[in-house]
């Protein structure tokens, strides 16, 4: 089959090359660092677009897997609110194949997510739906929280105050110790970036009136890959209830963090999981076993905070940040009032 242009990404621990039948792809968007090239990718996606070379559906429908995610493939479902025409997926030891139209729909939303997550569960990492940042002692904070909640916010003026920018949306982490995955932001058409999306011509995100943009435009400093877990934020703002910024106990961030930042919970996986494991019952299990095990083991070593805060306001950005750059226990015996709020 043609292919007409290729990119092979850094995703810091692991490496991916993305092709495509078309010369211009408006998946590569999504990744903001190269490898260099003649590294060899832990994965490679392929993805035809049938409109640019036609094949015989009922061809394709044979070769397609026979999985529960390749039948929603060819439903048109993707993954979670991402849909589309009928596209077929081929999985092979390594690569993945899939056959459609407007495939970039299918790259970042579900083959980056699976990707991550197999390469996680072989390799001992914890994969987790999650923002984050860095102080300038390696001390990471990971922000998690509902959709709507104020992750980006967060973040993005944590890193626009000093910190430095980890990652966006996807955290590896082992033995308390987070790894970035490079990705494009999401950037909101506002004031502050009008000159940026015009002059860049960034890509309009999947969803409408949003753009992607390398992290590198928009944050002074260089990204970090990696970064000791200090804190965990559940961030929920809602200007209409009291406003906060308050310690809670490991008990309640770990199971904060089993529905709203496990990746095979958020990205709906458990059957991309139980087909990575051949349908062995035992080794799935084993699996959820462990990743429940990390995830207390995470909560438990990080001081873990509840967040109801104007990022946006200065003086309350200043007295959150210098609260998570502080050097703290994790169970909060030495904070002076570790159950109330900090700052205004």
């Amino acid at each position: 089959m043609p292919v007409r242009s290729s990119r092979l990404v850094d995703l810091n621990l692991l490496t991916v090359r993305i092709s495509s039948n078309l010369e211009a792809f408006d998946a590569y968007a999504y990744f903001s660092r190269d490898a260099p090239e003649g590294t060899a990718p832990d994965h490679e996606i392929v993805c035809v677009d049938l409109d640019r070379d036609p094949y015989d559906p009922p061809v394709l429908g044979a070769l397609s897997d026979r999985t529960l995610r390749a039948k929603r493939f060819r439903s048109g479902y993707y993954l979670n609110h991402i849909f589309g025409d009928p596209a077929y997926l081929v999985t092979e030891p390594g690569r993945s194949y899939v056959f459609g139209r407007r495939l970039e729909r299918t790259v970042w939303p579900y083959f980056v997510k699976r990707v991550l997550t197999d390469f996680a569960v072989d390799n001992g990492y914890l994969h987790l739906k999650a923002g984050g940042f860095t102080f300038d002692d390696g001390g990471a904070t990971l922000l998690v929280g509902p959709n709507g909640g104020g992750k980006t916010v967060f973040l993005t003026q944590a890193c626009l105050d000093g910190a430095r920018f980890l990652t966006n949306t996807h955290v590896l982490v082992r033995d308390g110790e987070a790894h970035a995955v490079p990705s494009a932001v999401r950037v909101r058409r506002a004031p502050q970036f009008e000159a940026l999306i015009d002059g860049h011509g960034l890509t309009p995100h999947l969803e409408s009136g949003d753009f992607v943009a390398a992290p590198e435009l928009l944050f002074p400093g260089e990204p970090r890959d990696r970064g000791r877990v200090r804190n965990i934020v559940i961030t929920d703002f809602a200007p209409d209830r009291p406003q906060g910024f308050e310690r809670i106990s490991a008990e309640q961030a770990g199971l904060f963090l089993g529905l709203f930042a496990d990746a095979v919970v958020n990205y709906g996986l458990k059957d991309d999981l139980l087909a990575h494991h051949g349908g062995d019952l035992d080794a799935f299990t084993a699996t959820l076993a462990t990743l429940r095990r990390q995830l207390t083991a995470l909560a438990e070593g990080a001081r873990c905070y509840r967040a109801n805060v104007d990022m946006l306001d200065p003086s309350v950005r200043t007295a959150v940040l210098a609260e998570l750059a502080s050097d703290g226990s994790p169970d909060g015996a030495d904070a002076p009032d570790a159950a109330g709020p900090v700052g205004p």
